[in-house]
This record gives C-alpha cells, structure tokens and sequence, in this order.
C-alpha cells in the first residue's frame, strides 16, 4: 500500500517525471519474468486485481516492456478502467477511503506506464483514456486520499506532455485538460501545483499549443492572472521548483507578440525586483535565472 502523501517526498513517479530526463527507463531492455504475465492475467480475476495491482505497480518501471502486455493482454485496459469507473460515487460526497484511493491509484500507475511508452501511447490516446481521469482532476477535497488520487492522475498526463509528441498536445487541446490544471495551479498542494503547472509549460512550448493560449486575451489573460498568482503565493511560501516552471511558462508566452506585448504590464513586480535572488542563488539554478532574465 501506498504511503500516505508527504509534501516534502514527492511520489517516485512524480519526481522522475518533472526531472530533466525524458527517457526514463525507456531505454533500458530488461525480460519480462514469467510470474509478471501471471500477475498480468490476475487482473481481469477480481478477487486478484488488488494484489496483481500492488505489484505490478512496483515493478513497473523496472520493466518497460510491460506496457506493451498490459495494452494487448485480453481485458486488462477494461479491468484498469472498472478500477477507475468504480471510484466515481464515491467523489462527491466525499466517501474515498485511503485503501480505495492506493488501488485506484495503482490502476493509474499502469496507466502511466502505458501513457509513456511509445508503442502504446498512440492506441492510448485514440482510446481517448485521458478521459477517464478527468473527475479525479475535478475534485476538491484537500483530504490526503484525494489528494493523491488528483497527482497520481496528473502524473498520467504529466507523462503523455513529457514525451513533447505533438499528437498529444493535439488531442489534449481537444478536451479540458488547461482549465482543470488551472484550477489545480491556483487552489492545490504544493506538488499538485507543480505537476499542474509543468502540464501547462509543456502544452506552451508546443507552437499549437503557444497558439491555442494566446489566441485570446480571454485565454492568454486567464493563464497569465493564475500564474501572477502563483508568483505571489511563492513570496510566502518558495518553492524552487514550482518557479522553475513558472518562470519557463512566462518566457514562453514572451514568444507570441501579442502576449509579448501584454505581459509588460502583467509580469508581477516580484519577479523583476529580486524578491527570489536568494532561492535562485545556487548553481544548480542557473537555467531559472537565465530564463528570468531573458523574460525582463
């Protein structure tokens, strides 16, 4: 079972994800052992799911190959989903236990790994999956089974943006992935924020997604309003990290002239008077500060 969340250890997979490594485990070719096909075929068995989906969580990133069999393995993407579906009733009003929310959260650590392999994520995304975890984006109770339940499920999408396919951004253009993350950047915990916001950088440094942003100011200025309050929210409470993107999202936006223009006045003071000189002080900060001074 999944330990409870704690703000300072974020969860493995949300730490790899917003590394600068984009490959992963991608590259490394390891067999696949016999019992995994067996813990594989417990998941259409009921009264195995839960054991298979414990370990088969745990061993998912030592086994890239997995997502493959998970994908093509008869009933095994519709057993994944009824774990989903399941837990939809118990949203709203809040009735999610921990143990419920750890199971359903395996579920979506074998869907990330199908996410981010690249002989799967196209059959995933025509699958239209992604949709699926929508309701869990949607919610919010701050209760930590909740809370869980929101990063494990951006974690999924966190992994489909990482892969800087533009067929993903294409498809989450289509649906409501920019308001939910939003929402997220602007009311979640610290690492709901960051995983939201690293969504968002991605779908920027897309040239369709830059374009969908800024093709209104209704658009651009929605995004721009959250970040600014973002920045703001890091005076009283830093995070490194979180500026990190915050500060990329920015000078990405900086790309479209118009935005350009717009941000002139809509760049908070914060970031142009040395308010974060001392947190980006490091070495290993150099980047941000590159990018800071690039946006000013």
């Amino acid at each position: 079972m999944h330990q409870g969340l704690n703000e300072k250890s974020p969860p493995r997979e949300t730490g790899a994800l917003l590394s600068d490594n984009t490959n992963g485990t991608q590259g490394k070719k390891a067999a696949i052992p016999s019992h995994l096909y067996k813990l594989v075929n417990d998941l259409v068995e009921v009264d195995k799911r839960d054991s298979a989906l414990l370990e088969l969580s745990k061993k998912r990133e030592d086994f890239p190959g997995l997502a493959p069999i998970l994908w093509n393995s008869f009933g095994t993407i519709a057993a994944l989903l009824q774990e989903i579906v399941s837990i939809y009733p118990l949203l709203s009003p809040a009735r999610l236990t921990s143990e419920l929310s750890n199971r359903c959260c395996n579920a979506l650590a074998l869907l990330q790994c199908v996410a981010s392999h690249p002989d799967t994520r196209s059959a995933f995304l025509s699958a239209h999956i992604p949709l699926y975890l929508y309701p869990f984006l949607n919610t919010v109770y701050t209760y930590r089974q909740y809370e869980y339940l929101r990063l494990t499920s951006l974690g999924v999408i966190g992994a489909l943006v990482k892969m800087d396919d533009s067929d993903v951004i294409t498809f989450l253009l289509q649906t409501q992935i920019i308001p939910l993350c939003l929402r997220i950047m602007d009311n979640g915990s610290e690492l709901s924020k960051t995983v939201a916001t690293f969504i968002i950088q991605k779908i920027l440094l897309d040239d369709q997604g830059l374009a969908y942003i800024c093709h209104t100011f209704e658009r651009f200025s929605t995004v721009s309003d959250v970040l600014r309050k973002m920045v703001l929210g890091l005076v009283e409470q830093p995070s490194v990290r979180l500026l990190k993107h915050i500060c990329r999202c920015y000078l990405r936006l900086s790309e479209n002239k118009h935005a350009r223009e717009a941000l002139q006045t809509c760049i908070p003071n914060e970031l142009r008077d040395n308010t974060f000189a001392t947190e980006l002080q490091d070495d290993s900060e150099k980047l941000t500060r590159k990018w800071l001074q690039q946006l000013l």
